[in-house]
Order: structure tokens, then C-alpha cells, then sequence
């Protein structure tokens, strides 16, 4: 009996080590941008808690892989989000609200399906209620320059987004820290600098622009 609990434990030992180096079944770019800083200090911080904030971009940029049986190779998706409060950190105040998802019009019929859900599953409750599904071109460059804080995206007329490098002079407070941590499981997330985000579309009962805020996030995703 020994022998067999012996060997049962080697088997569960040598498959959970084999399992964790299998390589992911999709991995990309990720681009976050909301309507109040993530980069700040707290005198910034607190004077925008409950005033602003309330809206976010997220784009998933695939560079390879497959989800669910479907292979979503250089395809993206965007979830654009209206909330009922600051986005913050959603471990200790989880937010919801509209959001409006941006499919790659690249795309066939089980790929938008396919890039819907892994947005849906990427981001939880934060996108839980979709209002709408857009079909658009996306382009999207990220991390472009050699510092990484570069970044580029377009979906049709819905959504343009620039981002550059964070520096010094970006600091005002003296404080600064990334304040917030992203919306969704990502890996190496690091700050950026909107130059401009905007959204124009339909569905949320609202549009924005927002430039000159140090409000986005740049880093890669795997599942």
C-alpha cells in the first residue's frame, strides 16, 4: 500500500510539473487607459477619487495563439468601460458598468466570438455587462519605441489612442507611484503618458477625450 500511495504521488508530482511549463495557448499586448491617473501621488489621487476616473479602455492585442479552439493570430479586441465610480483597485472596490466590445473586423464569425469571450473572461465583472459588440478595423502598435511607452491604436471612428514614455518631468508632487494596479491579469505592467484617448461611439450615453494624463498602462497578457 505504501508503494502505490508512493507512486501515486510521484505521478501528481511529475504531471503538475509538466503542466506548469507548458507553454500558454495565447499571448499578446495589452493597453490600458482610464479617465484618472495611475501614475500620481496622493494629493492627485484624492482629489479625483469619486470625480473622475469612471472610464476606461482596455485593448488586447494577440500576437499568436488560440482561444478555446480557435486561433486568434494577429487579432485584436477592445473593451471600452463606463462605471458608476473611480476605477481603482478592484480587489478591494470592484466596480461594474456598461462597456462597449470593439471587435477586429479582420475577424471571421467564431474569431469574434472567440476575441468577445477572452475580453469578457480577461476583464470579469468589469465588462459583465456588454451593451454592445462593434465590428471595426483595429490597429494597434504598442510598446513601439525603444524606451516601451509608445503606442498607437485606431478602431474605425470609435477609438483612437497615443501613448508616450513617462519621465521626469511628469512628476508633479514628488511622490509619484503607480498608484492604481491594471483592470485586468496582466504581466510587466508598467505606466505610460496619455497623449490622447478618445471614444465616440454609441451605447454608453457618453464620449470622452482625454489627453495629457499620466493614465495608461502598457504590458503583456497569457493565458
Amino acid at each position: 500500500m505504501k508503494t502505490l500511495i508512493s507512486l501515486s504521488v510521484a505521478v501528481v508530482t511529475t504531471f503538475s510539473a509538466l503542466a506548469s511549463n507548458q507553454p500558454p495557448s495565447i499571448s499578446g499586448d495589452y493597453l490600458e487607459v482610464r479617465s484618472c491617473d495611475v501614475y500620481t501621488g496622493y494629493c492627485f489621487a484624492n482629489s479625483e477619487m469619486g470625480l473622475t476616473g469612471r472610464e476606461g479602455m482596455l485593448v488586447w492585442s494577440v500576437r499568436e495563439g488560440t482561444w478555446k479552439g480557435v486561433k486568434l493570430d494577429g487579432l485584436g479586441v477592445i473593451a471600452v468601460v463606463h462605471t458608476d465610480g473611480t476605477l481603482g483597485d478592484l480587489k478591494y472596490e470592484p466596480r461594474s458598468g456598461d462597456a462597449v466590445l470593439i471587435v477586429d473586423n479582420k475577424a471571421d464569425k467564431k474569431q469574434k466570438e472567440a476575441l468577445a469571450d477572452l475580453a469578457r473572461t480577461m476583464a470579469g465583472k468589469l465588462i459583465a455587462k456588454t451593451v454592445a459588440v462593434r465590428s471595426e478595423p483595429i490597429q494597434a502598435k504598442l510598446g513601439v519605441c525603444s524606451k516601451g511607452g509608445c503606442a498607437s491604436v485606431t478602431a474605425g471612428n470609435l477609438v483612437e489612442i497615443s501613448t508616450s514614455c513617462l519621465s521626469a518631468k511628469h512628476d508633479v508632487c514628488g511622490n509619484e507611484e503607480t498608484f492604481y494596479p491594471p483592470l485586468s491579469n496582466v504581466e510587466g505592467a508598467y505606466p505610460v503618458f496619455t497623449d490622447v484617448a478618445t471614444f465616440t461611439g454609441k451605447g454608453l450615453d457618453v464620449t470622452w477625450q482625454i489627453s495629457g494624463k499620466r493614465s495608461a498602462f502598457l504590458a503583456s497578457f497569457s493565458r
